[in-house]
């Protein structure tokens, strides 16, 4: 049983084998045979050859096994090797089974894997496809825009061109009325004087008589008046000279007569100084809020209304950066408190961009403070030449006659408050520039000057030590803009809408969402623009068929507005590049 157990092989007896002497055989007989053949061959016949001397071994080995003692637990011994051998058999199966689930396992797990990656990438893919058909709206609508803003542009200029045909050809038609008439004018004229000259050729003898006869009665006359005359003066004085009572009585007549004339005409400039002061207002004065006598007669329920306003919000309207609110309400506050203790007020300039709301502002901080207002335009003092002297010191008399005080405002103050070593100033706002100097150089209890200016630098050095606050008004931002187009859609749009107004209606859309689309439209516009923006909306429901408001009209006069607003500054920016030819190439203009 030695085979079995793999412990040694069986041993060679040295006995004959069948067929012949022990190392005979089939393989002797085959290696004999195998002479003849080559490597390759004999290589190929190794693999049919079988050798039996293995299985008589074997045969040999069981024989001497079950003549010993011992068979039996070789044969016990045999059976716990085989059955142990089954049991690792069967654990190496029960643990391949379980590889085999764990890879099934693994394998749900790396499908389940892949199915998720899948899906998110399909939703990748999705989103990207959404965002490229919105990126494709986008461009479309803008595109949509472009062609909608390039065939108003087309538009416009068409009509522009038409109109200044039009224009072209009605100055050609007056200039040739006006040239045919002229023709005319003259031929008639002409006619005139041929038949006035062949008239008096034939009339000048009688002409000539007729001159002579006057000229010799106008001789006589004149002699035999100058005759009269003589000898009534002569006369009256002999008389007067030889009685010296009417002497003295004509003498104090006479004096008394002028001081009459004197102090009358002293008594009427001092009247009429009063009057103008008290009941009327100064020639260079545009606007008030100052009622005077007349203004009180003539409007006797808005000097009551008046009379009872109570005192408001000095931005109250105005919508400004927070910044420049935070300094004017402070400056409003300063200036009430002022005048309720009788201080002095402080003179500001306000500049910047025009329609940044700095008259609007004045007019506010003089109802806030309870106060008059004034307003003078700086380019009303020029025309007036050498009486601008006078108008001004007439504009400070007035103001230092209100009871409440007054606030003068002057806009476009360097029209006539430029530099006096500059050459574009002549003499006359020289003088006037002066008298303001003059009656500006202390501080007043009576009234508060407030300046305003799109180019301060052009002040003179001497009205800048005048000043004791500056404030600059900038174009509004992008949240300012936003609340003025909320502001004037709620008062041009809404409110009439709701109130009923004839031919005024209303789409409904997102109007909060339409108003911030436009305060980005309407970049580097300014306050005043924008309320001409919301009164553009009324004129587009007005020239409607049906008087409805859509959302595209609003966002189409926003457009508009803001291409009249670019052509505009770029008007603006030629016209500064001709004042700077002009200056350079020695050619002054004429101030403003």
């Amino acid at each position: 049983m030695s085979w079995i157990f793999g412990r040694s092989k069986p041993q060679d007896t040295g006995m004959p084998m069948e067929g012949g002497e022990p190392g005979s055989g089939p393989t002797a007989g085959t290696i004999s045979n195998d002479q003849g053949l080559t490597k390759a061959e004999k290589k190929a016949m190794e693999a049919y050859r079988f050798d039996s001397s293995a299985l008589e071994r074997a045969a040999e080995a069981a024989k001497t096994l079950e003549k010993s003692r011992h068979a039996k637990e070789a044969l016990d011994l045999s059976k716990m090797q085989e059955s142990t051998r089954q049991s690792e058999y069967m654990a190496k199966v029960k643990e391949y089974e379980a590889h085999i689930e764990q890879a099934k396992v693994e394998q749900r797990r790396i499908d389940h894997e892949e199915r998720r990656k899948t899906l998110i990438e399909e939703t990748k893919q999705q989103q990207q496809r959404a965002q490229y058909q919105d990126q494709l709206a986008r461009r479309r609508y803008d595109d949509q825009l472009a062609q909608q803003q390039k065939a108003q542009e087309e538009n416009l200029k068409k009509q522009e061109e038409s109109v200044a045909r039009q224009e072209a050809m009605r100055r050609q038609t007056i200039e040739h009325e006006i040239e045919m008439k002229e023709k005319n004018r003259l031929k008639i004229l002409e006619h005139e004087l041929r038949a006035k000259a062949k008239i008096d050729r034939e009339n000048r003898d009688l002409t000539l008589e007729q001159i002579r006869l006057r000229a010799q009665e106008n001789r006589t006359t004149v002699l035999e008046g100058i005759k009269t005359a003589g000898s009534v003066l002569g006369a009256g004085a002999e008389a007067m000279l030889t009685d010296w009572d009417k002497v003295l009585k004509a003498v104090g007549g006479l004096s008394l007569l002028a001081l009459g004339i004197y102090s009358a005409k002293g008594a009427t400039g001092v009247t009429a100084r009063y009057v103008e002061a008290r009941i009327g207002k100064p020639t260079l004065v545009g606007e008030t809020s100052r009622f005077a006598l007349l203004d009180a007669i003539k409007h006797p329920f808005q000097y009551l209304k008046k009379l009872r306003s109570k005192p408001s919000d000095a931005l109250q309207g105005v919508i400004l950066n927070p910044k420049l609110e935070e300094r004017l309400r402070d400056i409003a506050i300063a200036t009430k408190n002022t005048r309720i203790n009788r201080g002095l007020y402080r003179n500001i300039l306000m500049y910047g961009p025009p329609g940044t709301g700095k008259t609007m502002f004045s007019k506010r901080l003089a109802n806030h403070s309870g106060m008059d207002y004034a307003i003078m335009s700086g380019g009303d003092v020029a025309p007036m030449g050498k009486d601008a002297v006078t108008a001004i010191h007439k504009v400070f008399d007035w103001a230092k006659t209100s009871r409440r005080g007054l606030i003068l405002f002057v806009d476009e103050a360097d029209a006539f408050l430029r530099k006096r070593s500059s050459e574009r100033i002549s003499e006359e706002l020289r003088s006037a520039l002066n008298a303001f100097l003059y009656r500006t150089s202390e501080q007043n209890p009576k009234f508060m000057l407030v300046l305003a200016s799109n180019t301060p630098e052009q002040f003179d050095y001497a009205l800048n030590d005048r000043l004791d606050e500056m404030v600059e008004f900038t174009l509004p931002g992008l949240e300012e803009r936003e609340r003025l187009v909320r502001l004037y859609f709620d008062k041009f749009v809404l409110q009439p809408a709701t109130e009923g107004a004839k031919r005024f209606k209303l789409e409904q859309f997102d109007y909060g969402a339409t108003c911030s689309k436009i305060a980005k439209i309407c970049e580097g516009m300014s306050g005043r623009e924008i309320s001409k923006l919301g009164v553009s909306w009324q004129a587009s429901v007005y020239a409607s068929e049906d008087g409805i408001l859509r959302e595209k009209m609003v966002i189409d006069r926003a457009y508009e507005a803001a291409h009249q607003h670019k052509q505009k500054m770029a008007w603006l920016s030629e016209e500064e590049r001709l004042d700077h030819k002009s200056i350079t190439g020695g050619i002054a203009k004429p101030s403003t």
